[in-house]
């Protein structure tokens, strides 16, 4: 029997709303989240400016105790999870089938950073006092704990694994999770990402390598994804979960399918840290294994989710990739990253992408690029730009590029069609 793994269910936490309809509304509109830094003085930054999400943990079903527990990033995946289980509408199943993969590139960021000032002696090195650090702070410390965090509120008890790929990370998880599925080790994995790295030590570091936007003074069109005028990308958080379970799981049950994760890829350039070869050849290798897994050609695929991130380099050899990847129907098909209205969630976003392809396959409608204004020359593909556009989607590919060299793709299919 092939074992098929289909999406059951939509979780999000993103800049400009919590919950899939407020997201959605975001993105179809192409208004931009993007504002002068709230969450700690920004003042002293090269960019001070970050696509933050309007949360309070209150507000969305968390009690004192999960927020005193939490970093921001558990609780924004904690929220996704229990959205995305809602509507999965899941009755009593088999704990022991139940499995979770989780991911976040830099995780518990802001907990590390503060837990570290209140622990050293007036912020001097090495002079530290244990007994002032959080009871908790073993969690922002270890990489697991949020898919432990997850596993807990679902009641998993089969496969639980956490993923760190850096930017990857929310594209791995899931295709990772559709082959737990796939392979017979769960019936239903919760699969997804998190991130809340909008601290000083995290824009800190990009200011470092100047890879995110300057534009401190319009905000609103600092993300500029392939546009000729872009300098860099804006810092994002938030998080997003996916229900996915065994495709006869779920018709048994009468559960709507909403899109099937058909085929997963990823590849490493073995180059640099941060820079990109020009030819994209290893995205390329990507997109065309997930492609081949899916059973799906590059002429069927509908629509490209960009990894898209408006820095000059990344946009220009995701272009390359995709020529090299789809041939002649690059230029025909339509490509757009959504990093131009939430920012860029290092780990977070490569899964809130996977929901807004599985919503834009739900609505068959396509998410614009906002901001695209003047195009760069060597950015010559369909960019989508400024307006979304309603077309039947039934093969999505969705690409994904992190520091460190890794490149990923999910590809999502009508599950109708399979």
């Amino acid at each position: 029997m092939i074992r098929r793994a289909v999406v059951t269910g939509l979780g999000v936490v993103a800049p400009g709303g919590t919950g899939t309809p407020a997201f959605w509304d975001l993105l179809t509109a192409g208004r931009t989240a993007t504002r002068p830094i709230s969450l700690f003085p920004a003042s002293g930054f090269r960019s001070r400016i970050a696509a933050e999400c309007d949360f309070d943990p209150l507000d969305h079903g968390l009690g004192a105790a999960d927020v005193d527990r939490m970093d921001r990033y558990a609780q924004f995946a904690a929220v996704a999870a229990d959205e995305a289980w809602r509507q999965a509408d899941l009755c009593a199943p088999d704990p022991w089938r139940i499995g979770v993969c989780m991911g976040s590139a830099v995780g518990g960021t802001t907990v590390l950073e503060r837990d570290y000032a209140i622990t050293s002696a007036e912020g001097r090195r090495w002079l530290v006092d244990p007994s002032r650090a959080s009871r908790f702070l073993h969690r922002a410390l270890s990489p697991s704990a949020l898919a432990a965090e997850v596993a807990e509120r679902v009641g998993a008890q089969g496969p639980v694994r956490g993923v760190s790929t850096g930017c990857t990370a929310g594209l791995d998880a899931v295709g990772h999770g559709a082959r737990l599925v796939e392979d017979g080790r769960a019936d239903v994995v919760v699969a997804g990402a998190a991130e809340s790295p909008i601290s000083p030590i995290t824009v800190a570091c990009f200011d470092a390598i100047r890879a995110t936007s300057a534009r401190n003074e319009e905000p609103a069109t600092a993300a500029r994804p392939f546009d000729r005028d872009r300098d860099g990308f804006v810092l994002g958080e938030g998080a997003a979960v996916l229900v996915l379970e065994e495709s006869d799981h779920a018709r048994r049950r009468g559960a709507r399918a909403l899109a099937e994760v058909g085929g997963f890829a990823t590849r490493s350039n073995a180059h640099h840290m941060t820079g990109l070869t020009t030819d994209g050849v290893e995205l390329a290798e990507a997109a065309c294994r997930a492609l081949e897994s899916a059973r799906r050609s590059a002429a069927d695929v509908d629509y490209v989710n960009a990894h898209g991130s408006g820095t000059r380099q990344n946009d220009r050899h995701e272009t390359a990739a995709l020529k090299r990847a789809m041939g002649r129907h690059a230029h025909e098909v339509p490509v757009s990253s959504i990093k131009s209205m939430v920012g860029h969630s290092l780990g977070a976003i490569g899964a809130i992408e996977l929901v807004a392809c599985v919503l834009a396959m739900v609505h068959g409608v396509v998410p614009p690029t906002a901001n695209l204004r003047t195009p760069d020359p060597e950015c010559d593909l369909d960019y989508v730009p400024g307006t979304a556009r309603e077309r039947h989607l039934r093969t999505v590919l969705s690409l994904g590029s992190g520091f460190g060299g890794f490149q990923s793709a999910v590809v999502l299919t009508d599950p109708a069609r399979s």
